[in-house]
């Protein structure tokens, strides 16, 4: 599956090289960047082409930003001290000759080198006509340079070398923070198309032959051990297996795949030995139709632009316009080329306020350190535009509202010869070699119960029904009521308060008597009923969403007192439910733990991932629940309105001083008054300054209520 991204906009996924829809810029190997080193040899064998291409958009990944912002910072520190208005301010002097040109080779390092991904950025705006920030920034530093290097150059006036440089510094710093944010995109595709096996044995003429996985064809057969991972979509030739496919369809428990039984790319084979034939590689498999879909709503998502794009849209027409509007004004009624200068500059660098490039990145750095200490992680600050409006939120079942593991529910003796601690002792040490989700949650029970493990011996898989062995010389059986049907054996009385339709009953059988009974199910996890309780509170509706079969979706639908459910959906499936409610004008979240919940999570209006999920859902989704706690859905709630409220009361500081400076800087009180340079800077600053403390003040309530 070759793909390929633009290195400005990695939510850009294309099979075929081109040009970005968004900013014009050629398309680019997937996978092949700095950013992507971690993943795996899965990948590379997906693309082969050079990365020839990263180096001609230098300047366009997160690395390169935040390593020209130090370099621009050193370089900043000398033209702070250097420039005559901040000398004036501090009230200290430095100079010595030539120190004007030293002034002048600072700024245009500063100028190009850290500057250069906004002028680019400036060029691949104007080809999209997608004026923004990128527009604005270009525009103000390219002003104060040009206009500075003829002040130095012996042009009246004061320069803006000073105010260039903690411009390019701050507007680095700000792209950085938003750019971290972009990565998610990447990397949550790179995740699925790890779900694929690097190698594939394959069957020809007869024999069994290893070859890479771009080499598969469509009508091959392969041959699938215990424990590998599926390459292609297809149908079982030969053999018996339990499969997990719950990465991909959310079914919790392994499902039995034997003769003409069709498998999925990307889960796991059990204990048997598949022999399939490939019916859906690459492109025709379901795994790529999940990773198109997630990439598609990732992409429409992004087009959505944010409210400090706006602004810098606007506030690019404004500075244009009143600067040019200023110059001719005042050179056509005074004649005084200078002044006129001097004014359009001032007008055209003060519509670019530091603050506006700080606003938002600065609430969420703040936001996104101060939620990670309380069990949440922000990934989009969109999705805290959209929380306060939430109406609907979707649950994925396994993994979300319950563990995702089997655990013992009940251990009950049939004799008086063995206690229940025996059954689970007995039960054990047979499952000990086994793999199966049954096996894992005895041994679990054993542990929590401080029990000896006993050694047991002779182990042999039952297929499809359970496993037996030796224990302290006694032949032991645990399976399922096929056993005991297929060995046309009594089949004990089930007591009633066993819920078959959620819980698996297990027997354990001791020199062919039935002398227990095990159940194990799925159990809802704590805090999972406070969540609802709590969203019922604030009038949003809540619905289960899962893979699993109608009896279970209802039983922990109904134990939780949930709006609803929908049962046996594909992730596909989960998508269009996703769309449905958002059709009704329903504003949906969802929250989800797996490759299953990754197409809706990204749908979603919010997509909420539990941490202890797959890295696919974790990067797919805007706010991750580091705690897999449920509780924190409300909490995130809450501190989403709390994080917007920041970000618009932020703008408003940000951009609200324009409303008198820009007017006061063309000069709409002279000569009674004209705003300077300096008292331009000054103001900025203030109004930078303002951000800052009013972003600090975010606070996150940490009670659920």
């Amino acid at each position: 599956m070759k793909k390929y991204t633009c290195p400005m906009h990695l939510q850009v996924l294309k099979d075929e090289p081109g040009k970005c829809p968004i900013c014009g810029m050629d398309l680019v190997p997937f996978g092949k960047n700095s950013e992507h080193s971690h993943h795996d040899n899965t990948t590379k064998n997906h693309e082969s082409h050079s990365q020839k291409g990263f180096n001609k958009h230098e300047g366009h990944h997160t690395s390169d930003f935040i390593k020209r912002f130090w370099v621009s910072l050193a370089l900043t520190v000398p033209i702070l001290l250097l420039s005559h208005m901040i000398q004036e301010w501090l009230g200290f002097e430095i100079s010595f000759p030539g120190d004007r040109y030293v002034l002048m080779a600072l700024g245009t390092a500063i100028y190009i080198y850290g500057g250069m991904p906004f002028l680019k950025g400036m060029v691949g705006e104007i080809k999209s006509k997608a004026i923004g920030m990128m527009t604005l920034v270009a525009l103000a530093i390219s002003v104060a340079y040009f206009y500075s290097m003829a002040v130095a150059l012996g042009f009246p006036g004061m320069d803006f070398f000073w105010e260039l440089a903690t411009l390019i510094v701050i507007m680095l710093l700000g792209h950085w923070l938003e750019m971290r944010s972009q990565m998610a995109a990447s990397k949550a595709l790179q995740s699925l198309v790890a779900l694929l096996p690097n190698e594939v044995t394959i069957e020809r003429n007869g024999q069994a032959v290893k070859i890479q996985l771009d080499e598969l064809v469509n009508d091959d057969i392969i041959l699938i051990k215990p424990g590998e991972k599926i390459a292609a979509d297809g149908w079982v030739l030969e053999g018996s297996s339990s499969v997990n496919e719950s990465m991909l369809t959310g079914e919790s428990v392994p499902v039995k795949k034997q003769m003409d039984a069709k498998v999925i790319a990307g889960s796991i084979n059990g204990d048997g030995v598949l022999k399939i034939k490939a019916t859906g590689v690459g492109k025709d498999s379901y795994l790529d139709k999940v990773i198109n879909l997630v990439q598609d709503a990732q992409a429409a998502k992004s087009n959505t632009q944010n409210l400090a794009d706006k602004v810098a849209k606007w506030l690019t027409f404004i500075a244009i316009a009143v600067g040019l509007g200023t110059f001719v004004f005042w050179y056509s009624n005074s004649g005084d080329l200078a002044f006129a200068l001097e004014r359009m500059v001032t007008v055209m660098v003060t519509a670019c306020p530091h603050a506006l490039g700080v606003a938002i990145p600065l609430v969420v750095a703040i936001s996104t350190t101060l939620s990670a200490t309380n069990g949440l992680l922000i990934r989009n600050r969109t999705a805290f535009e959209t929380t306060r409006k939430l109406s609907v939120i979707i649950f994925d079942k396994t993994g979300t509202l319950t563990q995702g593991s089997h655990r013992v529910q009940k251990t009950i003796p049939l004799t008086d010869k063995y206690s229940a601690d025996d059954i689970i002792q007995y039960a054990a040490a047979v499952q000990q070699n086994s793999e199966h989700h049954i096996a894992k949650g005895v041994l679990h029970t054993l542990k929590d119960r401080k029990l000896d493990l006993w050694k047991s011996e002779n182990f042999q898989l039952i297929q499809g029904m359970g496993v037996m062995g030796t224990v302290k010389g006694k032949s032991v059986i645990a399976a399922g009521p096929n056993y005991l049907k297929d060995k046309s054996l009594a089949l004990p009385e089930i007591p009633k308060d066993i819920n078959q339709d959620a819980e698996t009953v297990n027997f354990l059988l001791i020199d062919d008597e039935v002398v227990g009974i095990i159940t194990l199910a799925d159990t809802i996890r704590e805090g999972s009923q406070q969540a609802i309780d709590d969203l019922k509170k604030m009038n949003i509706k809540s619905y289960l969403l899962t893979g699993d079969n109608e009896k279970i979706a209802a039983a922990v639908s109904n134990a939780l007192g949930m709006d609803g459910f929908f049962a046996n959906v594909l992730p596909h499936d989960k998508q269009e439910k996703i769309k449905e409610f958002q059709a009704k004008g329903e504003i949906v979240a969802m929250t989800g733990d797996g490759v299953n919940d990754a197409p809706a999570l990204a749908q979603a209006d919010v997509g909420i991932a539990v941490g202890s999920g797959t890295d696919v859902a974790a990067e797919t989704a805007d706010i991750i629940l580091v705690n897999s706690d449920p509780r924190d859905v409300s909490k995130m709630i809450d501190f989403g309105k709390r994080t917007y409220q920041k970000m618009i009361q932020n703008l408003v500081w940000a951009v609200g001083y324009n409303i008198i400076a820009i007017p006061l800087a063309a000069g709409v009180l002279y000569p009674n008054f004209v705003l300077s340079p300096a008292m331009g800077a000054v103001l900025m600053s203030a109004s930078t300054i303002v951000v800052a403390i009013n972003a600090s003040l975010l606070k996150l309530n940490k009670s659920n209520s």
